[in-house]
């Protein structure tokens, strides 16, 4: 729940930076998960219009989301050293799996060209273990 907050609040429309994938999933897990929950009550709520009945409710969370959405897919780009451009693959058949690939894919160890390793602590210059471990022995 720390990792959607995260993502809602504080860098609502931060396109700087990078963003590990354990943020951006749990990000699109909260995200799917509430807007199902969203659906639901509109559902029951009689709160739908249009010919494919989308929820009031539903559609005001998404336009809500939109921009850290946008904002958090980028900077998970970011962390596999590609440009926020990428995302405009998406408008293709094969972008998608190539952008779906990005964002599954690990993200490089230590700095880039879009910031500092988001899983290193810089505040007392310690790295994880399990992230020394993970890219020294794979």
């Amino acid at each position: 729940m720390n990792w959607y907050l995260k993502v809602i609040t504080q860098n609502y429309a931060n396109f700087r930076g990078r963003a590990r994938r354990k943020e951006y999933w749990i990000f699109v897990i909260f995200n799917l998960s509430i807007g199902f929950i969203l659906a639901y009550i509109d559902k029951t709520f009689a709160l739908s219009y249009g010919n494919n009945n989308t929820g009031i409710i539903e559609t005001i969370y998404s336009l809500i989301v939109t921009v850290p959405t946008i904002a958090v897919i980028v900077r998970r780009l970011h962390d596999t050293d590609h440009s926020g451009w990428n995302f405009l693959w998406v408008f293709t058949i094969i972008g998608i799996i190539y952008i779906l690939y990005l964002l599954i894919k690990k993200g490089d160890f230590g700095a880039n060209k879009y910031g500092e390793d988001p899983k290193i602590d810089y505040n007392d210059g310690s790295i994880k273990r399990e992230h020394i471990e993970k890219n020294l022995f794979l």
